[in-house]
């Protein structure tokens, strides 16, 4: 099949296209494998869910397919996200003694985990599982073939505090110049206008990322990935653009040491306590705001808006910058894990996730059990998309992703340029 991780939304969309209708402490060790004598499973389980109300969710869910599966033990863990993808399964997968079921990520990564026998071939163990999310999963296949269900898909905007817009009489932005507008108007107003997490990398970048997606044509966008080519100037450009965005002072104070969504002095507890007034952030974001409030709520203030387009740039105005988080197998599990990934994915599973307000399921029938309506509104930004650039560490795998972010954080820094950016993703790529 298309590898391209660009997703096309249109209706009847391409091979590589996701149609919008079908939208514990443990050791890193795998499975015990069945005694002779009782038969005992034990099942490890490796998420990202630390924050918000999607932590409960997965230890009932573990608890669920316990109780209807006697003898099968589930150990399910949450770590933060960046430390679970940049470093604990990495080192697990590389030392033989992955855990079973795991988050998996689609592009570069899961190809490169593909060619190294990481990962369980799942079209024939749990074929209804792959069919139920119709084209969503494609960008977790590899020639063909299913290595991950994505478990929920969306894109990134910005959150904001509805209120500290409105006293700062700012409408919601529609154009860039719009966006920077709001930014001086929140800073006259007396509060930060943006927080980001930079020192978790990530989300520093991902400024980087909008800058490029809104320069650069989908056909350059699509060239980079298939083919490592950083040659248009576009990629230049979107450092200037940071460049130029980062001097109007837009981010709190301290912006290069603050996470992005552990604890109330997070990036997502800056914008969830009040100190902040946006924040460009995932579709998953509502979720983490929620658990790091006093009261455990999504505050009533929270709105979201889809990250504006930049006038007269080459890239499309209305493309999204996303993706979804998908779990695997690893090649050496029991078949009970296949089964709990089956699970996770039934209906009446990813409804409650979709209640629950942690993110857009994958399972169609359960897109109406949505109730936040932050949500609703990202669900929507997702069906207006004209198509839907998966994260570009993501879709350039990680030696290219790992260099471009450096790159971008070191540019936030101020000890970096933006040619430096595009020559660390170049020097990279040349490494492959």
């Amino acid at each position: 099949m298309n590898t391209r991780s660009s997703v096309r939304l249109a209706a009847g969309a391409a091979a590589a296209g996701i149609a919008i209708a079908t939208l514990a402490g443990c050791s890193a060790g795998g499975s015990d494998s069945a005694d002779s004598e009782g038969g005992d499973v034990t099942l490890t389980w490796w998420h990202n869910a630390t924050s918000g109300p999607l932590p409960a969710v997965w230890e009932e869910v573990a608890a669920e397919f316990e109780e209807a599966n006697p003898g099968v033990t589930v150990e399910q863990t949450g770590y933060q996200n960046e430390e679970l993808q940049r470093t604990l399964i990495p080192n697990a997968l590389a030392a033989g003694d992955p855990p079973d079921l795991f988050q998996v990520w689609p592009g570069g990564e899961l190809r490169d985990q593909v060619a190294n026998g990481y990962l369980m071939a799942l079209d024939d163990v749990i074929p209804d599982t792959v069919s139920s999310v119709g084209a969503t999963v494609n960008p977790w296949q590899v020639d063909g073939a299913t290595y991950g269900v994505p478990f929920t898909f969306g894109i990134e905007g910005v959150w904001y505090n509805t209120e500290e817009f409105e006293a700062a009489g700012i409408d919601t932005p529609e154009t860039f110049d719009d966006l920077v507008d709001a930014v001086g108007a929140l800073r006259e107003s007396g509060v930060a206008p943006i927080a980001v997490g930079a020192g978790d990398g990530w989300p520093a970048a991902h400024w980087w990322y909008q800058f490029a997606l809104k320069s650069c044509s989908p056909e350059t966008l699509a060239a980079a990935e298939t083919e490592f080519d950083f040659s248009d100037d576009c990629w230049v450009e979107a450092g200037e653009q940071l460049q130029d965005f980062l001097g109007i002072e837009p981010f709190q104070d301290g912006f290069l040491g603050t996470p992005a969504q552990q604890g109330a002095g997070s990036s997502a507890g800056l914008l969830a306590n009040g100190q902040a007034s946006m924040e460009l952030m995932g579709h998953w974001n509502a979720g983490v705001i929620g658990g790091l409030t006093p009261d455990q709520e999504v505050p009533a203030f929270l709105g979201w808006f889809p990250m504006p387009g930049i006038d007269g740039a080459a890239g499309d105005p209305t493309a999204a910058l996303g993706g979804g988080d998908g779990f695997g197998c690893s090649s050496d599990a029991p078949p009970e894990c296949a089964d709990l990934l089956a699970f996770i994915m039934s209906e009446d599973v990813q409804k409650r996730f979709a209640a629950s307000g942690s993110g857009i399921p994958t399972v169609p029938a359960a897109q109406d059990s949505l109730e936040d309506p932050n949500l609703k509104m990202v669900a929507e930004g997702l069906a207006e998309a004209s198509f839907v650039q998966l994260w570009l560490d993501t879709a350039f795998g990680t030696t290219v992703g790992n260099a471009m972010n450096e790159g971008i954080v070191n540019l936030f820094a101020g000890t970096g340029t933006p040619e430096e950016i595009v020559q660390r993703m170049q020097d990279a790529a040349a490494t492959l």
